[in-house]
């Protein structure tokens, strides 16, 4: 049996090393997709193509070269005795194929909230491992294979003839579950031994022990576990068959092979290095170091033994957005990955290889002092004190200037940035100042490093002492009256939860959006209760970020409340969506799933930003396709604040007085049961996602001629479930091209997890930005082909 992720990786498993050995990780470890990128199974080798945009599978079989899926990414696969199996990027959905007919495929699995890894095959049962618990669940097994216990958490497992098995998080042990005497019979052989790798062959397993060592146990009729001796670290990569066992050795990547009646000659590969080994029942393949080509030998090939086989490169390790800070970055990831994504060496790192090879460690840097003799430590400790106290005087007298130049110190009033530190997303400077590419997702580690500084943001922030924070202009009525020629009609552009929003151009020349609240007793009773004009003046004065409407100032005379923000030259999203001048597709720039698909990032990106940045942090309330806008170069922002709430600083939920929001984008859980959260934001984009997708509106009419009002939730969602999503695409834009095809889909699954009833079950903003910035590069990469593919997702 080819042994494949599972018992090398584990749920924190990254990727693989710089020689790419697919070990498992130590148990406490968290990441998402395998190192399992070459699979074989008795007929066919396939492997997730390196050096291009989608992680397609590419398959050879009895000297045909096939394309499995094209458009669709994977970021793990593994073999069976006649199948194989590949879980798509993002984790969320399970594709099987029969190797022995036309390859065609069957979903096994597809659900957006519970996300697997750690796949392994055996000769008929496919298991993997939830994602974060590590509890397992096998797929096509009979009334003889015993499942596993839902107690059991695993980092890894491995699949073999009836029966599997993994190495337990916390105790690092083998537990063995299938069919009953030879599951207990595998499990008992390993004993209490501790493994920090696992991977199983029909009857046998092999792994490396807590030591490092290379251990093999269960059946021997033909020498297979009679593993060469070694020490420890000496063996990294495992590959079971039936009767034969092969290792990939630490020191210069050669193959070593033992069993197997002595077929497996590895003389054939001599001199060649590998990243990778599999083996199916009596072959064994491996990727090569030189080139990331596949080598195929033993009786079982018949394809002419050591030759290279006509795959195209294969990815030695998945591709993923990470800055691989802990053990490094793999060399040329950035080409394998076509320039998106990093692949990782795996985390913990190695440890080092006893003797010639010297310890590599970070060179010392110029703060970095060998320990303190004790004839010295009073010196340095002085030394120390006083670069502290010189430090402090030339703070204090900083501050001092600081004071007199802005008479802060004097009662002085001086137009400042709000006292909350601006942190955007992707380098964006208050709000849009700096260079950020909209493309080009900011590093994992950026993000954990912003998340981490929060905590402190928040001690050192506080809130302004004053009623307006000092960023926003005030202006006179008068001047907004003569902006807007005196709020005429012909510059009437929409309203808001608060009120009227006028066009005007300020004396300066400035084009402005200026929103008068009305001045009658019910609106005067709906500000007594929502404080709009307090919540938009409160929030906006702080925050600044490139997709947030941007506040420019306000105006409070006797009853009249106005807010004046930067123009939005392209509107709302809502009119491009749902006007009626917006009928065919050259009648919009948004008639683009790659400008559909950017607004959506831009949109989420501004949520983000409000939910994880802001300090405190926002819950919008309010969001919907109108109150997104869209600027002069088609960048979206949020806007309408009238709503928006802090957040408490608590895990506990907030509980308002009353819900509000808008029909059709309300959060059906804070509706019904009072509970505020940031998933109620959620909600509310994946209403404008599926907005985006459909063209449809929030509620509409079933037909052109009345009808009953249906939700675009529920017109959506069960046909996306039901994979035609072709079937309601807006047909004002032109069908998906190549890779836009896995894009929309992309977007559209996590449009319906966004829309999930219970808060729990929707993505956080976070994930969601993930997932469009994945969306978007995959546009990018289609390059501006002309291809008429359609939306292929796999039917059960």
């Amino acid at each position: 049996m080819k042994k494949n992720k599972s018992p090398f990786s584990a749920p924190t498993l990254t990727l693989f090393t710089a020689t790419l050995f697919i070990l498992s990780s130590l148990p406490l470890s968290l990441a998402l997709g395998s190192a399992a990128t070459l699979a074989v199974t008795s007929s066919s080798v396939c492997g997730v193509v390196a050096s291009e945009p989608t992680r397609r599978i590419a398959c050879y079989r009895r000297g045909e070269l096939i394309a499995v899926a094209p458009n669709v990414s994977f970021s793990e696969i593994s073999g069976g005795r006649s199948y194989f199996c590949g879980l798509r990027s993002g984790n969320y959905s399970l594709l099987c194929w029969d190797a022995l007919s036309s390859l065609q495929s069957k979903r096994l699995y597809n659900n957006g909230t519970v996300l697997f890894e750690n796949l392994a095959l055996g000769d008929s049962q496919v298991c993997a491992t939830v994602v974060g618990t590590g509890t397992a669940s096998c797929w096509r097994t009979n009334d003889a294979f015993k499942l596993p216990s839902g107690l059991d958490q695993f980092s890894s497992i491995s699949s073999g003839l009836g029966f599997s098995c993994g190495i337990l998080k916390g105790n690092d042990r083998v537990r063995c579950w299938g069919v009953g005497s030879v599951a207990r019979r595998m499990e008992s052989e390993f004993g209490n031994m501790s493994m920090v790798s696992l991977v199983a062959g029909e009857s046998h397993v092999c792994g490396l022990n807590s030591s490092w060592y290379l251990v093999c146990r269960g059946s021997n009729d033909f020498g297979q576990i009679d593993a060469p001796q070694g020490g420890a670290l000496e063996f990294s990569d495992l590959a079971l068959g039936a009767e034969h066992s092969c290792a990939i050795r630490r020191s210069n990547g050669s193959v070593v092979c033992w069993g197997g009646r002595g077929l497996f000659d590895v003389n054939v590969t001599k001199g060649v290095s590998f990243e990778a080994i599999v083996s199916a029942s009596n072959f064994t393949c491996g990727l090569t170091t030189n080139n990331f080509s596949v080598i195929c030998w033993g009786p079982g090939w018949t394809n002419g033994s050591g030759l290279e086989i006509p795959l195209p490169a294969i990815l030695p390790g998945p591709c993923v957005q990470s800055s691989c800070s802990e053990c490094g970055i793999y060399p040329q990831s950035e080409s394998l990955c076509s320039g998106y994504g990093n692949i990782c060496k795996p985390k913990p790192c190695w440890p080092q290889m006893p003797g010639p090879e010297p310890p590599q460690r970070e060179p010392p840097s110029e703060w970095e002092v060998p320990p303190a003799s004790p004839s010295n430590a009073l010196t340095k400790g002085l030394l120390a004190f006083a670069i502290v106290g010189s430090v402090g005087a030339v703070a204090g007298i900083c501050t001092v200037i600081y004071c007199l130049w802005t008479g802060v110190c004097f009662g002085k009033k001086k137009i400042h940035n709000s006292v909350q530190p601006t942190i955007t997303r992707g380098g964006s400077v208050n709000g849009g100042g700096g260079s950020h590419n909209s493309n080009s997702p900011p590093s994992r580690s950026s993000t954990i490093r912003r998340q981490g500084s929060r905590i402190m943001r928040r001690q050192r922030s506080g809130t302004s002492s004053t009623k307006h924070p000092e960023r926003a202009e005030e202006f006179t009525f008068a001047e907004l009256v003569a902006a807007t020629d005196n709020f005429s009609i012909e510059n009437k552009i929409g309203a808001g939860s608060y009120g009227v929003v006028y066009r005007g151009k300020l004396a300066d020349g400035r084009e402005v959006a200026v929103k008068r609240g009305e001045t009658g007793t019910k609106m005067k009773k709906f500000q007594e209760k929502e404080s709009a004009f307090e919540s938009e003046l409160a929030f906006l004065s702080r925050l600044h970020h490139k997709h947030l409407v941007r506040l420019v100032g306000f105006c409070e005379e006797k009853d009249e409340r106005l807010l004046v923000y930067e123009y939005m030259k392209n509107g709302a999203l809502y009119d491009h969506l749902h006007d009626r001048n917006n009928v065919d597709k050259g009648s919009s720039v948004l008639n683009s799933w790659r400008m559909r698909i950017k607004i959506a990032l831009d949109a989420s990106r501004g949520i983000e930003y409000l939910h994880n940045y802001a300090v405190p942090s926002i819950i919008h309330r309010d969001i919907k396709s109108s109150n997104i806008l869209i600027d002069a170069t088609w960048t979206a922002r949020v806007s309408d604040f009238g709503l928006s709430l802090m957040s408490p600083e608590s895990d506990h939920d907030y509980r308002p007085i009353k819900a509000a929001g808008t029909v059709g984008y309300i959060d059906p859980e804070y509706y019904g049961l009072n509970v505020l959260t940031a998933k109620s934001d959620v909600y509310g984009l994946g209403v404008v996602l599926l907005e985006l997708l459909t063209g449809k509106r929030a509620i509409f009419k079933s037909d052109e001629n009345g009808g009953t009002p249906v939700s675009v939730v529920d017109f959506a969602v069960p046909v996306i479930i039901a994979g035609e999503l072709a079937k309601i695409l807006d047909p004002r834009v032109e069908p998906p091209q190549l890779n836009e095809t896995e894009a929309v889909e992309l977007v559209a699954y996590t449009a319906i997890h966004c829309v999930n009833l219970e808060g729990k079950d929707r993505p956080t903003m976070a994930d969601i930005v993930a997932n469009l910035e994945r969306a978007l590069a995959l546009c990018d990469s289609s390059h501006g082909s002309i291809s008429s593919g359609t939306i292929s997702i796999v039917s059960d």
